[in-house]
């Protein structure tokens, strides 16, 4: 019972909190989950218990899912201890835990030299993405080479080959 009381806490703090980070008063989320405001206030302050079709309305109206408004707290370690890995002129530390469901991965790249294009061009599905911070890099995208200065950022489809990321110019701008 302890637990379920926990999970309710829970769900009502979440719903409020997602109310208030849209900017939304009772009255305009309760318009949006076809709820009385009353009830609504009820519901976030734990005087009403959630019916599953309320929750289903509040989560709707939220943009949410039932899971993520019902999952509970995740006690992991949040600390991300960078690998460091070194390999033809560019370091990267994976800045993402390992165990990400999204499939995404964060990373910081230092590209100290220019490295020979890999012998195969790459492929996945997906998006890159990169920003470079200083000098300027060169994006090989099939047959096009794309300048990307500082300051500046890239995103694209992994399903176009991609032959290499390399710098042109690694100097500070003065």
């Amino acid at each position: 019972m302890e637990q379920e009381s926990q999970v309710d806490t829970l769900v009502r703090r979440r719903i409020r909190a997602l109310r208030l980070a849209r900017g939304w008063s009772l009255d305009t989320l309760a318009s949006h989950a076809f709820l009385s405001p009353s009830n609504l206030s009820r519901i976030e302050t734990g005087g009403r218990r959630i019916a599953l079709d309320q929750l289903v309305a509040i989560a709707r109206a939220l943009e949410t899912t039932l899971d993520q408004l019902i999952e509970p707290p995740e006690h992991k370690d949040v600390i991300i201890r960078p690998q460091v890995e070194e390999s033809r002129g560019i370091t990267v530390w994976s800045l993402s835990a390992g165990d990400t469901d999204s499939g995404r991965a964060v990373a910081k790249m230092r590209i100290t030299r220019s490295a020979p294009p890999p012998e195969e061009a790459v492929v996945h599905p997906g998006h890159d993405w990169f920003m470079v911070l200083s000098g300027t890099a060169e994006l090989r995208l099939g047959e096009r080479l794309i300048p990307v200065r500082a300051g500046h950022a890239a995103e694209f489809s992994t399903m176009t080959p991609t032959g290499s990321v390399r710098t042109v110019e690694n100097r500070p701008r003065s």
